[in-house]
Formats: structure tokens, C-alpha cells, sequence
């Protein structure tokens, strides 16, 4: 009896409410000795609301949640009968993670952890964008320069009919799609 890693696929939005029954199905049914970590993969994102810079975890794989179980037809059939649950990745017959696929998988949520939050948008430098806060909000510009490992762009902004630098956070622009 060894545990592995299974992907449960459940309702887009319903990961919460999925971990939460299967936790207190193993506390009622005593499966602690055959479900071991139940994991909702999150990724750390930079965001800007209301003026303000702010962190925020979002689901990387909305619908699905990953399992450490002890897998046969009883607990796949008790799973599988839960609210929100559609099955599982590999259904009719569920198949485990590969070790490479579990250490991606966890390297991404510890990985991210550590470092910077992950810009949501990335620019290139000639791209035209919108500046959607701060002082120079409602203005276009070209972006000039990117700088990554600040998490900042040198957008040129026609100001007075000059081309004036501005140094913008990446959530302070948005692509200009129109």
C-alpha cells in the first residue's frame, strides 16, 4: 500500500468546497491511512486594485485538485460520489502522477513562493500600451523598456507634444486593445 498522486477533476470553482468534503469524508470513514495530502495548486500574482499593489493566490489549474492516495475501486468510487466531482484525469481508470510530473508540479508552487510574485501580463518594447493608474492614467504610450527583475517598464508618454520617459510597475499599464 503506497500512496500516489492523483488529479481529481471537480467544477470550475468548487476546488474549496471539494477538498473540504474529502477531507471530513477521511475523518469519517477513518481513511487516514489511504488519502494523504490534498492539494489545490495556487500561484502567487501581483495585482493592482484600488491604487494598491497586492499579492494574491490564484488557482493555476482551475477544476482540478491533486490527491495523495492509496488508490482502489472503493475509494474511487467514494471520491467520485462526492458534491462537485467529476472524475478523475485518466477516468474510466484513474492514473497517477509520474514522478517528473509531481516535481513540476510542486517546484512551481515552491518556486514561486520564494521569488517575486509573477507579473500577470508581459510586454514587449515597441508595444503600444494604456496607463490605466497613477498620474498618467488615461494616456498611451510606447513602451521603452522592460525591466524584469523590478517588475517596471520605461513607457514613453506624449506629454505636452514631447516624448517624456515615465518608469510605470507592470500593473500600472494594460495592452492597449483598440
Amino acid at each position: 500500500m503506497s500512496l500516489k498522486w492523483y488529479v481529481i477533476k471537480t467544477y470550475s470553482g468548487h476546488e474549496n468546497k471539494v477538498k473540504a468534503n474529502l477531507e471530513k469524508m477521511v475523518q469519517l470513514k477513518n481513511l487516514g491511512s489511504r488519502v494523504g495530502q490534498v492539494n489545490i495548486p495556487t500561484i502567487k500574482v501581483a495585482e493592482m486594485r484600488a491604487g494598491k499593489k497586492r499579492v494574491v493566490e490564484k488557482k493555476f489549474m482551475p477544476g482540478y485538485i491533486l490527491a495523495e492516495l492509496d488508490m482502489d475501486d472503493d475509494l474511487q468510487f467514494l471520491i467520485g460520489k462526492l458534491p462537485s466531482v467529476s472524475g478523475f484525469v485518466g477516468s474510466p481508470e484513474p492514473q497517477p502522477l509520474t514522478e517528473e510530473e509531481i516535481k513540476n508540479l510542486m517546484n512551481t508552487e515552491d518556486s514561486v513562493e520564494e521569488e517575486q510574485p509573477i507579473a500577470r501580463i508581459l510586454f514587449q518594447v515597441g508595444e503600444t500600451v494604456k496607463i490605466v493608474d497613477g498620474p498618467f492614467a488615461n494616456f498611451a504610450g510606447v513602451v521603452d523598456e522592460i525591466m524584469p527583475d523590478k517588475g517596471r517598464l520605461r513607457v514613453k508618454v506624449e506629454i505636452f507634444g514631447q516624448s517624456t520617459p515615465v518608469e510605470l510597475d507592470y500593473l500600472q499599464v494594460a495592452a492597449n486593445e483598440g
